[in-house]
């Protein structure tokens, strides 16, 4: 595979983020989220995390956790330059207040993307 190349002058290069969601994911999943890592927390929360190459990439990725009906928590860039990271926290919705798909009427771990209930 080639190094992901972008003019010097890109406002937005590739970059490392964190995306946290309500709920656990299996391993699975993670082709599905373009090779991203998944990690199941002790909180209840799923950290999907790796480089993200565009906005339009970073949308996508959104777009996908928007489809599994999955609560998204938050969405940090992590800077490999420094310590220095960009946050954005979701307001927690309370459970009976949530859209339902048919997607979040099953365990996450029985779901899949390709496949009808």
């Amino acid at each position: 595979m080639s190094p992901i190349r972008q003019p010097k002058d890109d406002p937005h290069p590739p970059g490392q983020y964190r995306i946290s969601v309500e709920g656990h994911l299996a391993q699975r999943w993670a082709g599905w989220f373009d090779g991203l890592r998944l990690t199941n927390e002790s909180d209840g929360t799923t950290v999907l995390q790796g480089v993200v190459v565009d906005q339009a990439a970073l949308h996508g990725l959104l777009q996908k956790v928007r489809d599994t009906g999955l609560p998204l928590v938050s969405v940090t860039r992590m800077d490999s330059d420094d310590d220095d990271t960009s946050t954005v926290d979701l307001p927690q919705t309370p459970p009976d207040q949530r859209a339902t798909s048919p997607a979040a009427a099953l365990s996450p771990d029985l779901r899949s993307p390709w496949s009808t209930p």
